[in-house]
This record gives structure tokens, sequence and C-alpha cells, in this order.
């Protein structure tokens, strides 16, 4: 229930700012929180740097038996792909940007063609599975076309407070463009980390599984599975948190666009402020909250790994999975909620995710936070830019003179598939780092409308009256 917040004049809506704002009572003192995590996360570093160093793979030594039997590679010229993937990525870029601005224009539309997007894709997989007399698979993508259906009847009265909230944070995004940038560096890191990771791996590899001949067979010993569920801990630790810095930043963006709009600008003090405090303070509870996903992620790996190795039957590698799989979805979920407070109050992790979940307990939030119309349509827009690059990636083989001899050597449709899958990866990822910051925002605008409402009538009355209102058609009653 809001309506205090909303009931007091204006200079007492000062005072509440001054006083009895969050912004206020709930930023915590400057210290770095839940530090221990931020050590493992190092020493983690550290010790695939120290494995790549003793055991790893030197990429950069030629070995002439492979460059002899790779002739025709080694002599294949990659510069069409480079000077295709460099215009790829700039049209993508600019691409995103636009399609920022389109969510912005337009929210309730996309949001409403995703919804409508899911359901076709189940309608063409009942009619496909059906016309290839498959019976089983058309009865099960029927039930999934029954559900999709039942869920968006459900929500559709929703539509409009996810379209405010969709509007909200695409504003504060605007407002901070700088933050996108940084969350551009992240996915580098993360394609140098999986690098690193995999040469260091391949070093130990005789360690972790030897093979022999066997009456002319090659028989393998059991993995150490040990010592693979270690590497896989590190593997997917450091991803989390690559992944979670960014969110974290973004909600610190919102909070200081939500209670201090002076503070706004591409590369302001917002922005500059939040992303240290995420590499700082808040580093250790970012560490923390990654750490437990990344466990349950190992141990999935390891069952899929004991199953394809023939040492746990398919049934129970699957309720395995089942389970592990509902697990890492409940972490991944308090997470995404705890790292908006972690980033906009400075909060420890466990603290952080207490204080979260009470609030919107406190406002009976549970449906609303359980809704992902917003992610539908981010999704849906990541795929149309993906699409729409690699439809220009065939187009520049088509115009360019930068494939002509590819074309020669290799064939016209050839180059086409080449540019257009590198079109699409390159869409897709380019423009889903650009949606995952929208999403954050998102994340975050939704517990700050939950806690601070008045600071935002204040600051922005047209936001807060589109999401008010929008929120009392959605949940009649629940605003006086």
């Amino acid at each position: 229930m809001f309506a205090s917040a909303y009931d007091h004049k204006a200079d007492d809506a000062v005072a509440v700012q001054d006083s009895n704002s969050p912004w206020v009572t709930k930023k915590q003192p400057k210290k770095c929180r839940d530090p221990i995590f931020a050590v493992l996360l190092y020493a983690n570093v550290a010790a695939i740097i120290g494995v790549y160093a003793k055991y790893g793979t030197n990429i950069l030594v030629d070995d002439a038996d492979a460059a002899e039997a790779d002739d025709a590679l080694v002599n294949t010229d990659f510069t069409p792909i480079i000077y295709t993937a460099g215009a790829l990525a700039g049209f993508s870029l600019v691409l995103s940007a636009i399609f920022m601005n389109i969510l912005m224009c337009i929210p309730g539309f996309l949001i409403k063609a995703a919804l409508f997007f899911n359901i076709g894709l189940c309608a063409v997989a009942v009619a496909v599975a059906f016309y290839y007399g498959s019976l089983i698979l058309g009865a099960i993508a029927a039930v999934f076309l029954a559900l999709t259906l039942c869920y968006a009847k459900m929500v559709w009265s929703r539509i409009p407070f996810a379209t405010a909230n969709l509007k909200t944070g695409t504003s504060a995004i605007r407002a901070n463009a700088g933050i996108i940038l940084m969350a551009y560096v992240f996915p580098v890191f993360a394609a140098g980390w999986t690098i690193l990771w995999s040469l260091a791996v391949t070093g130990i590899q005789d360690t972790l599984i030897t093979c022999s001949e066997v009456e002319g067979e090659t028989v393998c010993t059991d993995p150490n599975y040990g010592i693979w569920f270690v590497l896989f801990v590190s593997f997917f630790f450091t991803h989390q948190v690559l992944q979670n810095c960014v969110h974290c930043a973004v909600s610190g963006v919102v909070g200081s666009w939500w209670f201090t709009p002076s503070a706004n600008g591409c590369c302001s003090s917002a922005v500059l402020g939040s992303f240290v405090r995420t590499m700082t303070t808040s580093f250790g509870s970012i560490c923390f909250g990654s750490l437990l996903v990344a466990i349950i992620q190992a141990i999935r790996q390891l069952a899929e790994q004991a199953r394809q190795n023939d040492e746990i039957g398919q049934t129970l590698a699957c309720c395995i999975d089942c389970i592990l799989g509902c697990l890492e979805s409940l972490l991944e979920y308090f997470n995404k909620w705890a790292f908006v407070y972690v980033g906009v109050y400075g909060y420890g992790y466990c603290e952080a995710g207490k204080a979260v979940m009470q609030l919107f307990k406190d406002r009976g939030w549970e449906a609303v936070i359980a809704d992902d119309l917003v992610g539908m349509a981010l999704f849906m827009s990541s795929l149309v830019v993906g699409l729409i690059s690699a439809g220009v990636g065939a187009l520049i083989v088509e115009v360019s003179p930068w494939w002509d001899e590819f074309i020669i050597a290799m064939g016209d449709d050839t180059a086409k598939i080449i540019a257009a899958v590198l079109g699409f990866i390159i869409g897709l990822v380019l423009c889903s780092v650009v949606m995952s910051v929208i999403a954050s925002s998102v994340n975050a605008a939704i517990v700050l409308f939950a806690d601070a409402p008045a600071e935002f009538e204040q600051n922005y009355p047209e936001l807060s009256g589109e999401m008010r209102e929008a929120y009392q058609v959605a949940h009649p009653g629940s605003i006086q």
C-alpha cells in the first residue's frame, strides 16, 4: 500500500526525501561486504592462470605437423570475415540503440507481440509435428500451446504495468547511457576467461583422463570427478560474477537516477560511482551469490558427464538434472532481486536477499515479480536484431568486393551462409548486452517503486503516474 507516500504536500515530500527516504535510511556505510568471497574469486583466477602458465596449451606456438595437415586452412584468407564482422558489429550496435528507443515508444505493443510470438511458435510446433505424423510430439506441443494461451489470458491485464516498468527502466538507461558502454566490457572479459580456462584445462587433460590402446581399441579411465568439480566451479564462478556485476552496476545507476536526478548523464557520477562500488565494496557480495549458483551448475555438469559415461542411468540422470535445474532457477531468481539492494543500498548478500523479499511480502507483490513479460519482449528484440544482422551479412556478400576471392574458392552459397550466421551471432550477442542492461533496470525499477514511491512521484511525476495507474488496473484496490 502506497497511500501515505503520496498524500503529503510538496514541502512534506521534500522532508520525506531528507529524513525518511530509503536512500537515507537504508544506505549502508561504505565498507567491503562479504570480502572472503571476493578473495575466493581472486584466488580462483590466479589458480587458473598458474595452471595455464605451467601446463596450458600455447596457441601462439606453431605445430609443424598440424600446419602440414591443415595447409588449406592456413592458406585461407580470413580478411572478408574480419571486415564483415567489424561492419556487422557496428551495424548491430546502431540497430540495438534504435531498438532501445523503439522500446520507449511502443513498449506495450512489443510485449503483446512477444506473447503472440510465443503462441505462434507453439502453434507451428503443433502443426509440424502432426504434419510429419508424430502424434506424441504433437500432443506435447498442443499441451504447451494450451498452457501458453492460458498464461497469455492470465497476464493480459498486467501488460500495462509491465509496459510502464519497461518505459521507466529504459528512461533510466537513456539518461545514463554510459552504463551500456561499461556493460560491453564484461562479455569481453567473459570471452577471455573462457579461452584461458579452456587452454588451462587442455593442458592438464592427460592427468584427468588417461587413455591407452587395448587390443586395437582406445580405452580411457574414468575421469577424476573431484578435480572436474573444482574446474567446473572455477569456470562458472567467474562467469556468474561477470554477469552479476553488470546487473549490480545497473541497479546502482537506476538508484541514483531514482533518488538524485541531478546526477544523471552519459558518463556521470551515477555511472562511475555505481561501477566503482560494484567492483570494490559490493564485489564480495556479488561473488557470494555467484558462487552458490556456480556450485549448482558444476554439479549439473558432472551429472551430465556421468550420464554420457553410462555411470548413471538415463532416468536417474534426468531426475537429478531436473532437481538441480529447479535449484539453479530459484537461486538465480533470488539473486536477481537481492543484487538490486546490493547495487542500490550497498547491503551484504544475505541481508539484501532478506530485505527485498520482505519488501515484496509486505507489499503483496509475489504475483507481480513472478511475471516475465518484459523478458519476453527483450528476448524477441534481440532475436529480431540477430535476424536483421544475418540478412545484412548475406547482403554484404552480394554487394561487397571483400568476398570475391572467397566465393571463387568456396562458392557463393557457402559465403552467404557464413556471413549470415556470423551476422546472427554478432547481432544477437551485442543486442542481448543492451537488453540485459534494460532488464536489470526494469528489475531495479520494480524494487524501487515498491520501496520509494514518494521519491519517484517527486522526481518523475509523469512516469510515476503511469506506473501507479497501470498497477491499479492490474491489481484493483491495492493503491488507495
